[in-house]
């Protein structure tokens, strides 16, 4: 299990599009790694479409999708080919062939209290190699794209701009589309603050992009 804010661990993965070794191939890139517990899974092929379908946005975003299940490589690639004949969906990111689950293994993907097979993992990985955002779900529950495509854009813009970004960005109900000035850390800048920024008191002051 790796905490947020700690290096992904160095590890080479089989691939449908061949070896890769992580996170150094992906070294000034963002990427967002992804787990499935089995190829040929209803919720799992949900999945694998919304991500396609996102996949120019996130690339948009400097970032890559990689998928992971377990099961063999050939699999993936005839599931690949199956969601491309019935589904019409072509399928452009790497899926990583853990049929031994040891990546799932080194990256705390398999929670025993759910059983043998991986929980819906996602790592959001920064262009240094750092675990930035870590989601699980069970198996039964189907991620939402939009949130970690999302999540993605927040960490870019809270990096860029050395802001906060509030709860539902960017439409929070209380700021729209604007982010979160960090709190003073002294009390000249907690009096100045009011006077600098839009604020609903000094510790919660917002500005615009």
């Amino acid at each position: 299990m790796f905490p947020i804010g700690t290096q992904f661990p160095e590890i080479e993965v089989v691939t449908t599009h061949g070896t890769m070794n992580l996170p150094k191939d992906m070294k000034g890139k963002w990427f967002v790694l992804f787990s499935h517990p089995a190829d040929y899974t209803p919720v799992c092929t949900t999945e694998f479409v919304a991500f396609e379908k996102r996949l120019e946005e996130f690339r948009k975003l400097n970032c890559e999708l990689i998928g992971l299940s377990i099961d063999q490589v050939f699999s993936h690639i005839k599931w690949i080919e199956w969601i491309n004949e019935k589904l019409g969906v072509q399928i452009h990111f790497p899926v990583i062939a853990d049929d031994c689950g040891k990546v799932a293994e080194t990256l705390g993907m398999i929670h025993p209290a759910k059983g043998t097979n991986t929980v819906r993992a996602v790592f959001i990985v920064d262009p240094k190699g750092i675990v930035r955002v870590i989601f699980y779900y069970p198996q039964e529950l189907g991620r939402n794209i939009d949130e970690i495509l999302r999540a993605v854009r927040g960490l870019q813009v809270s990096d860029e701009k050395g802001v906060a970004i509030p709860a539902g960005w960017p439409d929070n109900e209380l700021i729209k589309d604007r982010v979160i000035v960090p709190p003073a850390k002294d009390v000249a800048t907690a009096k100045k603050r009011p006077g600098e920024y839009e604020c609903f008191d000094w510790w919660f002051c917002h500005k615009p992009l």
